[in-house]
């Protein structure tokens, strides 16, 4: 039994099945079908078919039930006689649908068959084509003929609109359709430069520069003025001299519905960028109702990073960034000052002076990020300018020296050891003995520190061992010494006296010691940190003079209500140990000695040295050097 759609002259008629199939029809394959239609079939009746698929007729074209003549198809092909009757419907290289139709006789039901597919090559008049340059982008694309109508739009490289539309007749309805992207070259008409910098910047983009404008306060006012000339263009790029847009993209575009958005690009790790993409009348009609740009609404934070360029860096020699201010010419927005090294800078919005803060970049703001807008404010200290930012974890600096000041206190070598074994930190530590004089002994430790401060313990202060060792010296103020609290235990009173202080090594060097307290004299600050227990009172003549030299600066500074106090406790300390009662009586010495000689600042400048301390307790106490230790004990 032979098909007339079938090419019969390759095929071997001489074929026969083997003894025990001959009761099968037997069905010939063709190249797209077990069944091409062409059966060997037994004299008597048979039950079952047998497909013979190794021996393959040729099948021929019948167009009588195709409904396309589409020359890239192959015709030949033809359903499974054994499958009901179907619509079988053949794709293109996009869709299901779009190519030829099949029709079996009665067919009311559409078969979809993958293969074979027609290859389009027309292109549709159903496009809308935007007027940006595309490149890369198939025009024979059409949607598949089984969906409802709709508006197809395309997407670019960046967002998913942007690319054609395909509008099939009557549709209201959009679908994205996001496989398929284009190439989008630029949008914007053209670039507007924001200059920071003197000089000449090269815009290496390929959308040209139209208009460049100064940065003027604030990025508000200085959009608003430059675009307000630039009405006739749609859409803008604005970019900053301060960024390095080498390897940006400025074919971005923003989604159909952004388009009045403030579209704005993250300069390193700061969201509040530089450059910003800009729809021209929106912009302008909006920012008539506000006052600073971070209240523009909406905005748009476009996760495409611009590199903005590292600040310039300079070195300073002080021991306060302050002169190194006041004696830089700033020509870029922002400038690092570093005192030993230069660490590497956060990005700071300058979108509005609030914003254009000073930040640290190291513990002690040996490194510092300032902005130009700080030097107007600047007169003693940076923090004459209030934007200071010291949210950033600056990174810890070196270690401030420890030395260790004795002279001849009784426990001068358990606190010293002591310091050993508590001490928790990277610092180096030396020791200072017996210096006579104490402006002699300040300015020997200094000379044996390395660093530009350094915490001055003194013998008797048995350190706090919990005490934060990486502490540093705020390099935005001036120079100047810093005073710890110590707890003594004998009054109970916890402030600077007997505290360890991290003294300024330039300061110290200059002090000529002409008021009561070394230290004092100075610039200074109380920090109210614990560095120790006064461990003063285990010795009678410590005992003595320390209670007796601080008495005395305190009775001096009177009216003070927190002097006032602290002098109460002194002279009200229990006498019941008998060393802790010697500091009692240095304290009553001290306010008897200060009524004397009616306050006279030369006559208590004398208390400057232990030879006189020493000498006037002898007197006072009528003791001798010899009967010293026994006396004050058995007292």
């Amino acid at each position: 039994m032979l098909d007339k759609h079938c090419d019969y002259s390759e095929f071997d008629f001489s074929w026969e099945p083997a003894p025990w199939e001959k009761h099968f029809r037997h069905a010939f394959a063709s190249q797209w079908q077990k069944d091409s239609g062409t059966y060997l079939v037994p004299k008597t009746g048979f039950t079952e078919t047998k497909y013979n698929k190794n021996i393959c007729v040729k099948r021929l074209i019948d167009m009588d039930r195709w409904d396309s003549t589409d020359v890239n198809f192959d015709y030949t092909w033809h359903p499974d006689p054994t499958e009901p009757a179907y619509i079988y419907q053949f794709g293109t290289q996009w869709q299901k649908t779009g190519g030829p139709r099949y029709v079996m006789p009665g067919a009311t039901d559409i078969k979809y068959v993958n293969t074979p597919r027609v290859t389009k090559t027309t292109v549709d008049n159903n496009w809308i084509i935007p007027t940006s340059e595309i490149t890369g982008f198939d025009y024979t694309w059409h949607p598949d003929d089984s969906e409802q109508p709709y508006i197809y739009q395309f997407g670019t490289q960046h967002q998913k609109t942007g690319g054609p539309q395909y509008v099939v007749q009557g549709a209201t309805d959009r679908k994205f359709i996001g496989e398929i992207t284009t190439r989008i070259k630029a949008v914007a008409s053209g670039t507007v430069l924001i200059k920071h910098l003197p000089g000449e910047y090269v815009h290496n983009g390929d959308i040209p520069v139209v208009s460049s404008t100064r940065f003027i306060s604030n990025y508000l006012d200085t959009l608003v003025r430059v675009l307000r000339k630039l009405t006739e263009h749609e859409y803008v790029w604005v970019i900053s001299d301060l960024c390095d847009y080498t390897d940006f993209d400025f074919s971005w575009h923003p989604e159909l519905w952004q388009h009045s958005m403030l579209h704005v690009f993250p300069s390193n790790e700061q969201e509040f960028g530089d450059t910003f993409f800009i729809h021209v009348e929106s912009f302008l009609e909006n920012a008539k109702n506000i006052k600073l740009l971070e209240w523009y609404s909406p905005l748009n934070f476009v996760p495409m990073l611009v590199k903005r360029n590292d600040p310039p860096q300079i070195h300073y020699e002080s021991d306060s960034v302050v002169d190194a201010v006041w004696n830089h010419n700033f020509q870029e927005p922002v400038v690092q000052f570093y005192r030993y090294q230069p660490e590497k800078p956060v990005t700071i919005s300058l979108w509005q002076e609030r914003l254009r803060t000073v930040v640290p970049l190291k513990k002690g703001s040996e490194s510092v990020l300032v902005p130009r807008d700080a030097k107007n404010y600047i007169k003693k200290q940076v923090y004459d300018y209030q934007w200071i930012n010291k949210k950033h974890v600056p990174v810890t600096s070196t270690p401030l020296d420890i030395v260790f000041i004795s002279n001849g206190e009784s426990n001068a070598e358990k606190n010293w050891q002591y310091l050993h074994q508590v001490h928790r930190g990277n610092n180096r530590i030396v020791r200072v003995d017996g210096v006579k004089g104490r402006a002699e002994a300040y300015r020997a430790s200094l000379e044996a520190s390395n660093t530009d401060w350094a915490f001055c313990v003194f013998a008797k202060l048995e350190v706090n061992a919990d005490f934060d060792w990486t502490w540093q010296p705020d390099r935005l103020q001036e120079p100047k010494h810093y005073i710890f609290h110590a707890h003594n235990p004998v009054n109970g009173l916890e402030y600077g006296h007997m505290a360890m202080i991290a003294y300024n090594k330039k300061l110290v060097a200059t002090n000529q010691a002409q008021g009561l307290d070394f230290t004092l004299d100075q610039e200074h600050e109380v920090v109210p940190l614990l560095s120790g227990v006064a461990r003063y009172a285990d010795d009678p003549w410590i005992a003595w003079r320390s209670a007796f030299r601080e008495c005395l600066k305190l009775k001096h500074s009177l009216p003070n209500i927190d002097n006032n106090y602290r002098l109460s406790q002194w002279l009200n300390t229990d006498k019941a140990s008998a060393v802790a009662g010697w500091s009692a009586i240095g304290a009553q010495d001290a306010v008897d000695y200060y009524e004397s000689v009616q306050g006279d600042f030369a006559s208590l400048r004398l208390t400057y040295e232990w030879e006189w301390l020493a000498d006037y307790l002898f007197k006072h106490h009528n003791l001798t050097p010899d009967q010293l230790c026994t006396q004050l004990q058995d007292q």
